[in-house]
């Protein structure tokens, strides 16, 4: 059993035996080929949640400071990110921003399944907001299917400000995969923005989350 293996099956044990959360739509994951996971955002916990949870690989993006703590702790952090298969990135940089789409690009050219919030930044007020429209770039430069993801309750685990993980029941739902023409990295902006809304109105049918028709912003301390 591989590093990521093993830091996937204890994770999920972990989850299960503390959190017995409810998760649907199994089923509906597609078993190989790359695979574009978009889910809605309410704690800091939920990429590793669903890296856990899914049935095969999923990368997601997570802080670069994860990776570059020093002493134990840090070495710790590092290899628990560098385990669930987590990429480092560069937070609130536009040239950072783009990297961050070319390499989710470079991982499904290459058949992976990926993570995204269309949201960006987490929601501190339960509000599902607008997406951007990187994830709709995605979708239709690769012609990857998009898997929707809403999850329920999983703010309870880590309520923003806090340091302390409290073990909460929480609801993972996985909808039906969504297929786009895939049209190249040619395609229009108002192209873009129809297919990431119809990604949102599906993870919005699966959280139950009450919308918001602006961004999310990030707060000025993350």
């Amino acid at each position: 059993m591989g590093i990521y293996d093993l830091t996937r099956s204890s994770t999920r044990g972990l989850i299960a035996g503390l959190c017995r959360p409810t998760v649907e739509g199994l089923d509906q994951v597609p078993a190989e080929g790359p695979l574009i996971v978009a889910a809605n955002h309410l704690s800091f916990l939920d990429s590793v949640l669903i890296q856990a949870l899914m049935p095969r690989p999923v990368a997601f993006f997570a802080k670069a400071e994860y990776f570059t703590g020093r002493g134990i702790k840090g070495k710790a952090m590092r290899s628990f990110f560098e385990g669930v298969g987590s990429i480092p990135v560069e937070r609130g940089q536009q040239a950072a921003s783009v990297q961050a789409l070319k390499t989710l690009h470079e991982l499904l050219e290459s058949g992976n399944g990926i993570g995204i919030y269309p949201e960006g930044t987490r929601s501190r007020d339960g509000l599902l907001y607008r997406g951007r429209t990187g994830v709709g770039w995605l979708a239709l430069t690769t012609g990857a299917p998009v898997l929707p993801v809403g999850l329920i309750g999983t703010e309870n685990l880590q309520p923003a400000g806090q340091k302390r993980i409290k073990p909460q029941h929480f609801t993972m739902r996985i909808g039906t995969p969504l297929y786009f023409e895939k049209t190249g990295p040619g395609h229009s902006l108002p192209a873009r923005r129809q297919v990431t809304d119809t990604i949102m109105d599906s993870i919005a049918a699966l959280s139950g989350q009450q919308r918001s028709t602006s961004y999310n912003q990030s707060p000025v301390l993350e």
